[in-house]
């Protein structure tokens, strides 16, 4: 098993999200990961997918986005040099000044973004890769005791020189 990533170009129209969702679900292919937003193309969505699969799977999944009639074009950025990240925010609770000082300092050494903050609270955002959030997440979860995490999914995009994943 091993980790895959589509890109997707589809209609932008109601219950196509649904349909290619519905798509995974039927067939039991677990997705780790969906992002859709519009693209340049106000009738056109773009999605990033991420899989765990074998090779035979895979393959079997490319085919069947390829026969939906909403799907336009699939590209498959397993293998490709690409470049891709994911947000996530991380709310510390119940933090102290010593604490609000170290989630300071980690953002200079992370390179992450401090967005709000409280008088018992931090609200960190983070725009990487997805290994670099897990680094990341792994940290605080270490050394704070009482955090909420939100994650979205990854967007790519091919790479003009350089692969950043």
């Amino acid at each position: 098993m091993e980790k895959r990533w589509l890109s997707l170009y589809v209609e932008n129209r109601v219950g196509v999200l649904a349909r290619i969702a519905g798509l995974f679900s039927g067939k039991s292919y677990n997705l780790q990961s969906l992002t859709v937003g519009t693209t340049e193309d106000e009738t056109v969505s773009r999605m990033t997918i991420s899989v765990e699969s074998d090779d035979a799977t895979f393959e079997q999944i490319k085919k069947q986005l390829n026969r939906s009639v909403e799907v336009i074009k699939v590209m498959d950025y397993t293998n490709m040099s690409i470049r891709m990240k994911e947000i996530m925010f991380i709310k510390v609770k119940g933090c102290t000044q010593k604490d609000r000082n170290e989630v300071f300092q980690m953002a200079q050494v992370f390179k992450f973004r401090v967005k709000d903050m409280g008088e018992d609270s931090i609200l960190i955002e983070s725009v990487r890769t997805e290994a670099k959030n897990n680094s990341i997440l792994k940290v605080f979860k270490k050394r704070f005791s009482s955090i909420e995490v939100v994650r979205g999914g990854s967007v790519a995009i091919d790479s003009i020189s350089m692969q950043d994943r």
